[in-house]
């Protein structure tokens, strides 16, 4: 968008979006354009098999710089009409901090796997039902208890045991405080109340004093930028608005803020939601506070999204692409008949979430013949991504009572022709895909650009609805709809069939011997 484009006047917005990879900024007026945007790479730490750690001073490190970066490339004039900053983060990681906020260990991540033990000992349906989270592996709970069982030391010197939002808030403000829409997703709420439960922090191995103090999404400030930061940055004391997760925010970046609207995230996991005005717990979806105040967003979470596009591409794909994208492949694929002549892809690489909610479930393709190829497989597994999320989504339409007319996307995996027609064939719903990259980062600006009033007194919604900007819209075919029904009623018998399976290789694999696991692949 060129620079006439821009609101020439009004307030501007800076919002950050900290993530597993890296942490981005970005600079946002009133209608939702994108001003400037920086970016810094944050380092993945594997330090065991389904561990995954961050160097938690990077969080805050990378959070300065962009601010920084994105401040300095505006003109006086502009920098004074910032006027909120806004936070998003990747959920459920967290690390314990002294009291100068030094952390005490590395961040543990909401990708980590370690605690599958914990989640066995702990995970019941009253415990999803009191936090809203089924119990596996993304909630900080289990991970928590694992540090409680395996490292006691480092909880009981802890002052703060925080979430990235939180640390990143308490970097800006100087008060070690977090968003309700953003701790939530720790596991660690009573959710209807929206405040830390006792009995679950007691799980954990944490106290309530340990733990950030909470306020409202969009409504509340967490405080105001710290003098010595106003003064680096050439911007006034703004306040520091309490945002959301990175899954909610980019429900509100799309404007997917009415129940018949859902957000899909084609990103390294995949993920959809809806807001709801109505609290419901579900064996299937994970509820989050909303960032509009007083509702909470029904979500699925897929976690081999474009990471399982991308390792097939890197693994068994063009070697010369290192892992990129192919249009040769996608060609080839598209040519493939719905159903990959009868090749279905169990897409459990990462574990399964929604819907079983198993740690220890594995990938599957089951069906070869001799004819099939290369695209057959790479076709099947985005045709399986899809029929997952069908089945998510009718168990989100049967919490919230509405029936999806349409999807909002983003992510990396939406620059695919192929999967984004497969992912609207699949779910039988159109897709209209979002044009801003930063999705999430946008969301928080949104309850950042609420917060001053100017499309009604703290009114997210309203805002969002201004602010969302969309590209085109790809409509399902639905004689190849009902083709899927068919497969997809094959893929559904294959975990019930294998799941003593997944557990007998889960022991097998804790006795034997493994390498040092690479980091994920890059998304789509």
């Amino acid at each position: 968008m060129t620079e006439n484009k821009y609101l020439a006047d009004g307030p501007l917005v800076v919002a950050i979006d900290s993530s597993t990879t890296s942490t981005k900024a970005i600079v946002v007026d009133a209608e939702g354009n994108i001003w400037r945007t920086a970016k810094q790479n944050i380092q993945l730490h594997t330090p065991a098999m389904d561990q995954y750690e961050h160097n938690p001073i990077r969080w805050w490190e990378t959070s300065r710089a962009t601010i920084g970066e994105v401040l300095s490339k505006l003109s006086p004039t502009d920098r004074s009409r910032i006027a909120a900053i806004g936070i998003t983060h990747q959920r459920e990681s967290f690390t314990p901090f002294d009291k100068d906020g030094r952390p005490l260990r590395n961040g543990i991540l909401w990708l980590d796997g370690r605690a599958t033990e914990q989640i066995r000992r702990y995970g019941s349906e009253h415990i999803h039902e009191l936090s809203g989270k089924p119990a596996g592996v993304t909630p900080a709970i289990y991970k928590m208890a694992w540090v409680k069982e395996h490292e006691p030391e480092i909880f009981a010197d802890a002052y703060k045991v925080m979430d990235v939002h939180g640390y990143v808030a308490w970097m800006l403000t100087g008060r070690p405080v977090s968003s309700q829409a953003a701790a939530d997703s720790l596991g660690l709420f009573d959710i209807q109340k929206r405040d830390w439960s006792d009995e679950l922090l007691d799980i954990a191995g944490v106290s309530r004093e340990q733990m950030a103090d909470l306020v409202e999404p969009s409504y509340d400030e967490m405080g105001t930028l710290r003098t010595e930061l106003a003064e680096e940055l050439g911007i006034a004391e703004v306040p520091v608005i309490a945002g959301l997760g990175d899954g909610q925010a980019a429900g509100i970046g799309a404007a997917a803020v009415d129940p018949e609207i859902g957000f899909l995230n084609l990103g390294t996991a995949v993920n959809a939601g809806v807001d709801s005005p109505i609290y419901r717990y579900d064996k299937i979806f994970r509820t989050h506070v909303s960032g509009i105040p007083g509702n909470y967003v029904f979500e699925v979470l897929q976690s081999s999204g474009s990471y399982l596009a991308g390792w097939f591409r890197e693994t068994l794909g063009d070697p010369k692409l290192l892992g990129a994208p192919d249009p040769a492949l996608d060609e080839a694929a598209s040519r493939i008949p719905p159903g990959c002549e009868g090749l279905v892809t169990l897409p459990y690489w990462n574990a399964v979430q929604s819907p079983h909610w198993d740690s220890v479930a594995r990938g599957a393709v089951v069906g070869w013949r001799g004819p099939h190829s290369r695209a057959h497989m790479y076709r099947s597994i985005l045709e399986s991504i899809g029929f997952e999320m069908r089945y998510n989504l009718d168990s989100i339409e049967a919490g919230t009572g509405v029936k999806l007319t349409g999807l909002r996307a983003m992510g990396g995996g939406t620059r695919s022709l192929l999967w984004r027609q497969i992912m609207a064939d699949t779910t039988a719903l159109p897709i209209t895909v979002c044009t801003q990259d930063e999705i999430s980062a946008l969301g928080a600006a949104v309850l950042a650009m609420a917060s001053t009033g100017i499309y009604g007194e703290h009114d997210v919604a309203a805002t969002a609805k201004k602010m969302a900007q969309y590209g085109e819209t790809i409509e399902p075919d639905m004689e190849e709809h009902e083709q899927y029904c068919d497969v997809a009623k094959v893929q559904r018998k294959l975990y019930p069939k294998l799941k003593d399976v997944f557990e007998d290789l889960y022991e097998l694999s804790r006795k034997a011997p493994s390498t040092k696991p690479e980091s994920p692949k890059a998304e789509l």
